[in-house]
């Protein structure tokens, strides 16, 4: 039954059902709970229920619980010594720093998981931890182009795995550190290549993002406004029909910054916004 729950976790939150994706989660840790479970071997069942919870809470609007959650799977790997379980949880954690872009939290995760990922030779997990190292330093305000090296280097050693899954999250990344560096139609082709990616595999649950992203793209490189009105619009109805309530809410709050900047006229066409 845990791996059960687990198995359809992964695949609604992947598909953007976080509401499905949470409650199938929380079903195998309440049976873990419960008593009188053994299990052992890399990734337990429930370890990945620990993390897609923590994944689910944020869209959701429950902070203080997805940080909680996230700690407690991080400290189930160190107590069961399951490297690789403790890789996955540091991801995860480093994911959900950049959802609160909180720069110096995803800084500290990144160089955890680096460094773990590099004695344990875990040459995915590394690509991933320089991809969140790149992002931390471009956010945190030191040389864009030295944190777009990194995410660079690490999207090419992930795709020479033939690895797909988080890739239109990772390219969201890539894109934001190209707006960051003043390469915005660069960051534009990202977004649209993380669409495509979307499109082929269905992972959806970044795909809110996505479209405000391009809006803000969009903005800085001056559309028409029928354009970009219809990318936050379509953030806004993405967020609102997968009940994603953060980022639901950093979508409103980026269109009505648009608006105000467009209503005052403070910058015309062109006008460059924030990122969040």
């Amino acid at each position: 039954m845990i791996e059960a729950c687990r198995a359809l976790a992964v695949t609604h939150y992947h598909s953007g059902d976080f509401e499905a994706a949470q409650l199938y989660a929380m079903r195998a840790v309440q049976i873990w709970r419960s008593g009188n479970v053994h299990m052992e071997g890399p990734q337990t069942p429930v370890a990945v229920c620990l993390w897609y919870r923590a994944g689910c809470e944020w869209h959701l609007g429950e902070i203080a619980s997805c940080q909680a959650t996230i700690a407690e799977a991080i400290s189930l790997a160190k107590k069961q010594n399951d490297t690789n379980a403790l890789a996955l949880a540091l991801t995860w954690a480093a994911m959900l720093g950049t959802c609160e872009r909180n720069a110096a939290e995803v800084e500290r995760y990144s160089s955890d998981l680096i460094e773990l990922s590099t004695r344990h030779r875990f040459a995915y997990w590394v690509a991933i931890g320089a991809i969140f190292r790149g992002w931390a330093r471009s956010a945190s305000g030191e040389t864009a182009e030295e944190g777009l090296s990194w995410i660079e280097d690490g999207i090419k050693d992930i795709r020479a795995t033939g690895a797909m899954l988080w890739m239109p999250y990772l390219l969201a990344l890539k894109a934001e550190t190209l707006f960051i560096a003043d390469r915005t139609s660069e960051a534009l082709e990202a977004i649209w290549e993380a669409k495509a990616h979307v499109e082929r595999s269905e992972e959806r649950w970044w795909s809110a993002e996505l479209y405000r992203l391009r809006g803000v793209f969009l903005t800085a490189l001056g559309a028409e406004a029928t354009q970009i009105e219809a990318s936050f619009c379509a953030a806004i109805r993405t967020a609102n029909e997968q009940k994603s309530v953060s980022l639901g809410k950093r979508a409103e709050e980026t269109f009505a910054e648009y608006r105000r900047q467009k209503a005052s006229g403070s910058g015309g066409r062109g006008f460059r916004m924030p990122l969040c």
